[in-house]
């Protein structure tokens, strides 16, 4: 019995010897912090949508490259796409970094609407996602040195998640099929790490094709693409009433014609359809698909789509999570100085919501039931390999995503604050999944059996290439 305390004691004491290693190895992130708010504010400055980020990468790459990663350019037939990696053989850690901005949304880096004459703003915060997964990577590499233990570390630097499936076309090429586990964050306007549902999408455009003729002069002649758009809009409002109401459909129409008194011989709109389930979100596009069909036959028109983007719903599991959630507690969150104080209340005047800010303090409680909202690529990669992620506090509380303020705050100290919080909370899941291999192996099976064995991944976006000239 004796003997039995004995061991206990030097089991609990290595473990707290573990955790203290780890806290102190996060120190090198925080001696570097002035390095990594410059690169955040440089990818913040280019301000570069999807498909189109080449000087983002390429600072991502010559940070990567200059710590010791070896960089695969151009992955998955996508010039801005790359994985770096450190090789000590033992598990891959893969963490997830993104560096595209949204088109019309510039913003200077103050608490009122004024445009920075640029084509677009990192309204999503990915110039602080990319910067502190890199940060989080180049971490774990030193651990991995440092204590001469076995593990291979990888970035993977995913161009065009706001809408152009980046992930997408990297999962369906193989590039995360070795992985055991991969790990992300995202910007947000306060610390979490509970599970967050996402809606898998599918999105196409739907081009109409006429004939023109005078609108007035001879419009029997004339056969409107724009009609044809208008009752494809019509029938597919109308469906709205008999669809889930987990659903969403939303369009705009592209192309509607060049002067009233010509009736349109071509006419385009841009679907996105969404639901919880993956599955579910095909048969809704199929319904879409037919409905264009039918305003085609209707209106005298012929027509043809093209799939923009695809993404699964987002698959968590729950070990895995729970690790991200203690982990990230532990970190914990940050305070306000008074600069960041009197630009924080601004924002939120503008927002007309009162400045809470209990979970930029701290991290919310491990809760169930969040509710989806929008779509990500990282729903592909967490159906190919276990996920899990969190959201740190680098927007003012309130602050909705795709907003001048959250363009605004990113370009500051708390979007800089809130980065490097999360760059310590993934570096230490990953130092733990390194020490524990056995963790890992549970992890893995708790995601087969969460998926299913027989689960086969099918890209919803086909077999069409990357749409290199695509513009968000």
């Amino acid at each position: 019995m004796k003997n039995l305390f004995i061991l206990l004691v030097m089991f609990c004491s290595l473990g707290l010897f573990a955790q203290e290693n780890h806290l102190d190895h996060l120190k090198s992130i925080d001696q570097k912090s002035n390095q990594y708010s410059q690169i955040a504010l440089a990818i913040w400055n280019y301000a570069e949508m999807g498909y189109q980020e080449e000087q983002s990468s390429a600072l991502l790459q010559k940070t990567l490259a200059k710590e010791g990663f070896t960089i695969k350019k151009g992955v998955a037939g996508i010039p801005t796409a790359f994985v770096a990696e450190y090789n000590n053989d033992g598990p891959v850690i893969a963490i997830l970094g993104e560096y595209d901005a949204l088109p019309g949304l510039s913003q200077k880096a103050v608490p009122y609407k004024e445009s920075a004459g640029k084509r677009a703003g990192h309204a999503c915060g990915h110039h602080l996602f990319g910067t502190a997964s890199a940060a989080a990577a180049i971490s774990l590499k030193e651990y991995v040195e440092k204590n001469n233990i076995k593990g291979t570390i990888r970035f993977y630097g995913c161009p065009a998640e706001e809408g152009g499936s980046g992930k997408v076309y990297m999962t369906r090429a193989g590039l995360f099929n070795d992985v055991d586990i991969a790990l992300h964050w995202h910007a947000g306007s306060g610390n979490s790490a509970n599970p967050r549902p996402a809606l898998a999408n599918k999105s196409a455009k739907f081009r109409f094709y006429g004939r023109s003729a005078h609108a007035a002069g001879a419009p029997e002649e004339g056969r409107s693409a724009l009609d044809a758009v208008e009752a494809l809009n019509y029938m597919t409002n109308l469906m709205r009433e008999h669809m889930d109401t987990s659903a969403r459909i939303h369009y705009v129409i592209t192309r509607g014609g060049e002067a009233p008194n010509v009736v349109p011989d071509f006419a385009e709109v841009y679907y996105y359809s969404r639901h919880p389930k993956r599955d579910e979100v095909i048969k809704l596009f199929d319904r879409i698909v037919k409905a264009a069909e039918g305003a085609a036959l209707g209106t005298g028109t012929t027509m043809d789509y093209e799939m923009i983007g695809g993404t699964h719903d987002l698959l968590y599991v729950p070990t895995l999570q729970k690790r991200v959630h203690a982990n990230f507690t532990k970190i914990g969150g940050y305070e306000y100085n008074d600069e960041e104080m009197r630009f924080a209340k601004d924002i939120a005047k503008s927002l007309g919501k009162p400045l809470d800010l209990n979970y930029v303090k701290t991290v919310e409680p491990y809760t169930l039931g969040s509710k989806s909202g929008g779509s990500t690529d990282v729903g592909d990669v967490s159906y190919t390999v276990p996920t899990a992620g969190l959201r740190a506090a680098t927007w003012v509380p309130g602050t909705p995503a795709h907003s001048w303020q959250a363009v605004a705050a990113g370009g500051t100290s708390l979007g800089a604050k809130g980065m490097m919080i999360a760059a310590k909370a993934l570096a230490l899941t990953g130092m733990q999944l390194l020490d524990d291999p056995a963790f890992i192996k549970e992890v893995q099976e708790e995601f087969v059996e969460i998926r299913g064995k027989d689960f086969q991944y099918i890209p919803l976006l086909g077999d069409r290439e990357p749409a290199l000239n695509y513009r968000n």
